[in-house]
């Protein structure tokens, strides 16, 4: 393959990075919670209930905004039912996934897991069966210093300090007809309007996500997100669904996927500069893309049904090479559009689409585990413009794409590089340049590839997969020179002369 080249600059800045991008996602979605962090039978359990083996996984993310407790599952969820002693909690129908919720975990239980592992909570309220008073109750039983009901009911709980919740989240998928409450976008900007007002007036530092279109095939695609960006004036940010898959087994065109996300983010940040500009207001929307991941093989209704069964095994996805460079392009397009997306989280942690799975007192890393790893070990500093000359290849749904994707931050001295060569065959030889500065120096450097797009990761060959240590990197006049597997992810960390 010909020579491409990447050409930075440091001045050429498209914003600062906020560490809110690597977030994740914790839905009460089959094996998620139960038998997922929680497990009080696990011999991996603490005194606490949560897996042991699992959180010390979940560290290595070291991940930040964590939402929770859906998705679809918060559109039936009435937060009262999962607070108090755990002897008198109710016992449910669980209906988004047609399995059986005991709420044994719940606010409480999940504050103490984010304050475990430095996790920023976000709490997603019901606005399809609840109502905008019960969401300002939660901010009040989660905020408030005490001396009134709810707060007071926390402190009876055992949580005498308020737990600070200052992400909220103004329900879930609202336009999307499997939604429990699903209305009209007139008709949800009303009620998530009634209940911003309220949850505001509980507490006024805490931050609002309203419920964005949630898949860009719906015809309610960038209308439903004007209509309720213009109605209510008091959100923060507008969310973001997308699920990567490759159902025509067409891999080039899989792995160009990075047009569709790319594009995605810029049609709803225009939505978010309109509406601002139509108001004429200071105060501009940004970009919550709360939910993200490969999710195709487990997407069909009989995976998604629980059958009436507590912790049932759904949607439950075994990833493959091919997805975790997919999962890279997600997160090459976040860091490439750091100035709109300010918050991301991928669906899910554990078990459900999830790049972390137990079985029995066992856990499996697939694939897709290791390139947010090798992301959030880089994320601090400011995003670069990258700019690509190289050979390029047509996907056959998602148009031309350069065969290398990247992208790039700045912390001082620090450059990190995250580069994925698409092709399948061939080596791709890349002079990685800065035009104002020197590379001088390569702190680090991690590749991921395999033997083959389709493999994976099973428990009898767990490692097949994982981020290895890279060596094809060498440094001459000032220049970088890379020579990327095919079929590859890499991270690498290099210093710079002044």
């Amino acid at each position: 393959m010909k020579e491409t080249t990447l050409t930075l600059h440091t001045q050429f800045q498209i914003g600062q990075m906020d560490e809110r991008v690597f977030g994740g996602f914790l839905e009460h979605m089959g094996r998620a919670v139960y038998e997922g962090v929680y497990d009080p039978k696990s011999p991996h359990a603490d005194e606490d209930g949560f897996r042991t083996d699992v959180l010390e996984v979940l560290q290595r993310w070291n991940m930040t905004a964590m939402r929770y407790p859906g998705g679809n599952f918060a559109s039936g969820y009435h937060w009262l039912d999962g607070v108090g002693p755990r002897e008198q909690r109710p016992t449910v129908l669980e209906l988004a996934w047609q399995s059986i919720e005991p709420n044994h975990f719940g606010t409480d239980e999940y504050i103490k897991l984010c304050r475990r592992l430095n996790w920023t909570p976000m709490l997603t309220v019901n606005l399809g069966t609840g109502t905008p008073e019960e969401a300002g109750r939660w901010v009040e039983y989660c905020n408030r210093p005490g001396g009134t009901k709810f707060a007071d009911l926390r402190i009876a709980n055992g949580s005498t300090a308020p737990h600070q919740v200052k992400l909220w989240c103004l329900g879930n998928e609202m336009d999307g007809p499997w939604q429990l409450g699903h209305v009209s976008a007139d008709e949800y900007a009303v009620r998530a309007q009634q209940a911003a007002k309220i949850m505001k007036d509980v507490d006024k530092s805490i931050e609002l996500v309203v419920a964005g279109t949630c898949s860009i095939s719906l015809p309610t695609y960038i209308e439903w997100d004007r209509r309720v960006l213009e109605y209510v004036s008091e959100a923060d940010y507008i969310s973001l669904h997308s699920y990567a898959g490759n159902r025509a087994d067409d891999t080039p065109d899989y792995l160009a996927i990075t047009n569709a996300i790319d594009r995605q983010i810029e049609e709803m940040d225009a939505v978010c500069r309109f509406v601002q500009a139509r108001r004429r207001s200071q105060k501009r929307a940004y970009l919550c893309f709360d939910e993200w991941n490969v999710w195709y093989r487990t997407m069909k209704p009989e995976f998604l049904d629980g059958d009436g069964k507590f912790a049932p095994h759904v949607a439950e996805e075994t990833y493959n090479l091919e997805d975790a460079l997919v999962v890279a392009g997600y997160l090459n397009s976040f860091v490439r559009h750091a100035d709109m997306v300010k918050i991301a989280n991928i669906a899910q942690i554990v078990n459900a689409l999830s790049p972390i799975h137990t079985e029995g007192d066992r856990v499996l890393l697939h694939t897709t585990f290791y390139p947010f790893e090798m992301f959030s070990r880089r994320r601090d500093g400011v995003s670069l413009q990258p700019i690509v000359a190289g050979p390029t290849y047509e996907g056959q749904k998602n148009g031309e794409v350069f065969y290398l994707d990247t992208s790039a931050i700045l912390n001082d001295d620090i450059l990190h590089v995250f580069m994925t060569n698409r092709s399948l065959t061939e080596v791709m030889p890349v002079q990685v340049k800065v035009a104002d500065r020197s590379i001088v120096a390569l702190d680090s450097a991690e590749i991921l590839t395999g033997p083959d797009p389709k493999a994976v990761n099973s428990l009898e060959q767990p490692h097949l997969i994982q981020s290895r240590p890279f060596q094809a990197v060498k440094i001459t006049d000032g220049l970088a020179t890379v020579a990327l597997p095919p079929c590859s992810v890499a991270a690498l960390t290099f210093r710079l002369g002044r």
